[in-house]
């Protein structure tokens, strides 16, 4: 079954009661899971760190990355409460964290596992942090390449395996090319397809990579969707993706970075309920009758009739024969079989012999 985590982010905006209406409207729509973001905006960025253009975009250009990040904080004591609100409403609570203090965190938690952002994908010591709690992980790849993921795949199975840090790079290779070490991470490791652009243009999705990463790494993936509107993660599930991951908002009118690509609370309804119909429609693979086409079956496949008499002894000649839907008889694939064969009883015009 295809895991929907409805990614709320950072679209409360620094407003508790906008954070809880989030879970509720997650938990309505019927998805798995509704997900935030922990940081301290101190430790994730400079005081002049720039913002991307999209969120020059979408908020005050003249905004330090920083100012933005501090009003988007999810303070701690909100997780503890939004967590206990989620179980409440049958929807699991997780949080992405984006330094290891946060993580630490969100340890005290007990979540069942761990989203790593696409930013972070080169970021050792934190990748080596979530893998050093145990929990299965979900791994974004936006603006990745397949060295990257590898380099980042290495890290986390160094990480399962062995407490504090490696002494170099080259030690955590060595490890990663012993036998074994890469089939380690099935069932454990999660890879979401994803590009890192808010929101992502239709040319720039490249929902085909979903395959090269399955096929280089052997481990499942799915897709983390910034695009606007239900088309690219709906055809995403039909092409193999387990996990879509997609921002929502209460309105995508709202000011601050991700609202503009976020689906509104209707929309993530319809998503939830587009995938798992189209779950139901990709079937099992196997190429049989289905239980409600037999019926159809029988009134739709033609049989062999006789379109003139033939007595009894006589020879059938092919003339004699044709097709058309009978409800039961010989499949017309059977009709050159009785051609040139004896009949053994007489056929008037309109007979169908079974």
């Amino acid at each position: 079954m295809v895991r929907v985590i409805a990614e709320a982010g950072v679209n409360h905006n620094g407003d508790r009661d906008m954070a809880f209406q989030l879970v509720k409207v997650a938990a309505n729509s019927g998805a798995d899971a509704v997900k935030f973001q922990t940081f301290n905006a101190q430790r994730l960025a400079a005081l002049t760190a720039p913002k991307a253009k999209y969120q020059q975009a979408t908020t005050d250009a003249q905004e330090s990355q920083f100012a933005m990040l501090k009003k988007l904080e999810l303070p701690a004591e909100w997780h503890i409460d939004l967590q206990r609100y989620a179980n409440d409403l049958g929807i699991t609570f997780i949080s992405t964290a984006f330094d290891v203090q946060s993580l630490a965190f969100l340890q005290t938690l007990d979540l069942p596992y761990y989203k790593i952002p696409s930013g972070e994908i080169t970021n050792g010591p934190l990748l080596l942090a979530f893998a050093q709690t145990g929990k299965d992980l979900i791994i974004s790849t936006g603006m990745a390449t397949l060295s990257e993921i590898e380099q980042a795949l290495a890290v986390v199975a160094y990480g399962y395996a062995h407490e504090g840090e490696p002494a170099n790079l080259e030690q955590v290779w060595r490890f990663w090319s012993t036998p074994g070490v890469q089939a380690s991470l099935d069932g454990r490791v999660s890879l979401l397809h994803c590009t890192s652009q808010y929101p992502t243009p239709m040319e720039e999705v490249n929902l085909k990579a979903m395959g090269t990463l399955a096929n280089a790494f052997g481990l499942p993936v799915g897709y983390s969707d910034h695009t606007q509107g239900l088309v690219i993660p709906t055809a995403a599930v039909a092409l193999g993706a387990t996990i879509i991951e997609k921002h929502f908002t209460l309105d995508r009118s709202l000011p601050g970075p991700d609202h503009k690509a976020s689906l509104e609370p209707d929309e993530l309804t319809e998503l939830v309920s587009t995938i798992r119909s189209v779950e139901q429609a990709l079937g099992d693979g196997i190429k049989k009758p289905q239980l409600s086409e037999w019926d159809t079956r029988e009134a739709a496949r033609q049989q062999v009739i006789f379109c003139e008499p033939v007595g009894q002894g006589e020879r059938i000649e092919r003339q004699s024969l044709s097709t058309a839907r009978c409800g039961r008889g010989v499949s017309p694939m059977g009709l050159w079989d009785m051609a040139g064969k004896v009949a053994a009883e007489p056929y008037e015009k309109g007979d169908v012999p079974e």
